[in-house]
């Protein structure tokens, strides 16, 4: 279960899959995890729909942000690209050809 801590850290929440006959929708938050959310608590919820999460003394309000889902798309490339360029640095110094 998320926590308000949880959900302001990760600002910015992707649907992976919509379950339609659970009413579930399986998200990716910004920190790259993932969580089960009730789907009508998303506004016009869809497979790869994004929303900027604020956390207020109220609640939690889930707001679509059109350009979430490629932000979040991209920051993952990045991600595995300093992973791999990582990688591939200790390989070479490991076996030198």
């Amino acid at each position: 279960m998320m926590s308000q801590t949880d959900l302001h850290a990760a600002a910015v929440l992707v649907v992976d899959v919509l379950d339609e006959d659970a009413g579930l929708a399986d998200v990716e938050d910004s920190l790259g995890r993932t969580y089960q959310l009730p789907a009508e608590w998303l506004p016009g919820v869809a497979d790869g729909a994004a929303y900027r999460v604020t956390v207020h003394a109220g609640g939690v309000t889930f707001t679509p942000d059109p350009g979430g889902a490629r932000a979040l798309r991209e920051r993952s490339k990045q991600t595995l690209l300093d992973f791999q360029d990582h990688t591939g640095s200790e390989d070479s110094e490991r076996d030198p050809a």
